[in-house]
């Protein structure tokens, strides 16, 4: 097996939105193989994070620090559905020293905007989606060392040199967590 940095998986890991082909087309593209390493393709669903790990596990080695990479996802889990258990479970699965990154819808930034914007798109879908506030976000990384700054709206995290529009409010959380 190649050294982690020389391997890496593109994982469509959903809760059962809708297929997305351009996922699809994205990892065939990347599945032919480059100098970097190998890219799996795996679809699965998010609220089952068995077969994700067991077929991540053929690609990645468990071994040596990986990324847990949940952007844009887990607002498409309900409270219902436990999302603090299925990212503990797969925190649980990874090594020390792997890093969990997450990127989430915020209910306590813009909150009147954002709780009709989410009202009315749940009222057109049978997969309702939900936004967390800053505690709920910061929960989701139980037992990790956070880097900084923490969990912060996207736009401050890190923000470098010119304007990335800090002086907004952006509804989203991101944050990134080290293993110990």
């Amino acid at each position: 097996m190649a050294p982690v940095a020389e391997r890496f998986a593109l994982q469509r890991v959903h809760y059962p939105i809708t297929y997305d082909p351009i996922v699809l087309r994205h990892a065939q593209t990347l599945m032919r193989g480059a100098r970097e390493g190998v890219t799996t393709y795996i679809e699965a669903d998010l609220r089952d994070p068995a077969p994700i790990l067991r077929q991540a596990a053929a690609t990645l080695d468990f071994g040596q620090p990986v990324a847990v990479m949940l952007l844009g996802v887990l607002h498409c889990i309900p409270d219902s559905g436990d999302p603090a258990a299925i990212v503990a479970r797969l925190v649980d699965a990874v090594p020390p020293g792997s890093y969990l990154t997450i990127a989430h819808p915020a209910s306590d930034v813009a909150t009147d905007q954002m709780a009709a914007s989410m009202r009315k798109y749940n009222e057109h879908v049978t997969v309702p989606l939900t936004a967390r506030s800053h505690d709920e976000v910061s929960a989701l990384f139980a037992g990790l060392d956070l880097v900084e700054p923490g969990v912060v709206q996207l736009h401050r995290w890190r923000a470098g040199a010119g304007d990335p529009g800090t002086g907004r409010e952006l509804a989203n959380y991101g944050g990134l967590g080290r293993k110990p």
